[in-house]
């Protein structure tokens, strides 16, 4: 059950951010990147450390390391190519999904965080915590796009996540 509900969220995690995109398409880059009271300052910012998130829990997941960018890095200063790079570790998401076994979930994984302190936590709590972070952060965005003239997309997962 655990390995389907993560599926489930990997595909609500895929439906939203396109929904967020293509809401934040509607924005100037001005808009995007104005720096406001967020943990990364904008709308721009906080796309790019869901991004980072991502993919630093992506490779920890298969069993490497990855070198600190910062938490706060921005990968892509144009918001299109970053708007493809969502699609493309979207994709790389729902691949890791539907790869999950019982076996993996049972596991530990052992990483060192930004800050260089070692962990090793249960891989069932790892991946939740990997889709309540991006849940989170577009709680963020949302909000921000409160503070625009342009109305916040619908993200409730009942909403997006339907047979």
């Amino acid at each position: 059950m655990l390995i389907q509900h993560f599926q489930m969220l990997a595909r609500y995690n895929r439906l939203s951010n396109r929904k967020l995109y293509e809401t934040c398409a509607l924005l100037s880059d001005a808009e995007r990147q104005k720096i406001r009271p967020a943990f990364f300052k904008s709308i721009h910012g906080t796309l790019n450390h869901i991004m980072v998130g991502d993919r630093i829990w992506l490779t920890r997941f298969q069993g490497q390391e990855i070198p600190s960018t910062g938490l706060n890095a921005i990968l892509y200063e144009d918001f299109d190519q970053l708007n493809q790079a969502r699609v493309a570790e979207d994709e790389r998401i729902e691949s890791f999904a539907s790869g999950l076994t019982e076996e993996f979930l049972a596991g530990t994984i052992q990483y060192r965080n930004n800050a260089g302190k070692i962990y090793t936590d249960p891989v069932n709590l790892l991946v939740a915590h990997f889709f309540n972070h991006q849940t989170h952060h577009r709680g963020q965005i949302h909000d921000m796009i409160t503070q625009t003239e342009i109305a916040p997309p619908v993200l409730d997962m009942h909403r997006i996540v339907r047979p």
